[in-house]
């Protein structure tokens, strides 16, 4: 990625099947959308970058077609949940394995775009089973110490 909104740049890896689909996608654009000066990757129709509103109702559409369903007013299905599921999944995936964490969470920061890896915490905080598993990882270290 080049330009962030940080001003930096950074590779992310993805899986091959992202790579197809992201290729798809730019063969099928060239078919339904002219030349476009406009340097994002996605594109609206009009060859401009995707409004945060059209991509939040395509985002609650494509939510509600998959049945999820808000569990109060205050707690509904949110494009950016999909960034939080991401870092916990990855950090959870380290302590499974026996990763290194704080190598993992390096990363994980690199993938969001965070410029320092304690913004990362926020989205690992929240989430009670990757703290069992910590936990759990604690009292195994405990026990061989």
């Amino acid at each position: 990625m080049r330009d962030t909104k940080f001003g930096k740049s950074r590779e992310v890896l993805l899986h091959p099947s992202a790579i197809a689909a992201l290729e798809k996608y730019r063969t099928e654009r060239g078919q339904w959308q002219s030349a476009s000066d406009c340097p994002a990757f996605f594109l609206s129709l009009a060859g401009t970058r995707l409004s945060y509103c059209n991509v939040h109702h395509a985002f609650q559409r494509m939510a509600a077609e998959a049945g999820l369903s808000a569990r109060s007013s205050k707690c509904r299905p949110r494009i950016h949940d999909l960034r939080h599921s991401f870092a916990v999944a990855s950090m959870l995936d380290a302590y499974t394995t026996g990763a290194d964490g704080q190598a993992q969470l390096a990363l994980i920061s690199t993938y969001l775009g965070h410029i320092d890896p304690a913004a990362t915490y926020w989205y690992l905080s929240a989430a009670p089973e990757l703290m069992a598993t910590a936990a759990d990882r604690l009292a195994a270290y405990e026990e061989q110490s």
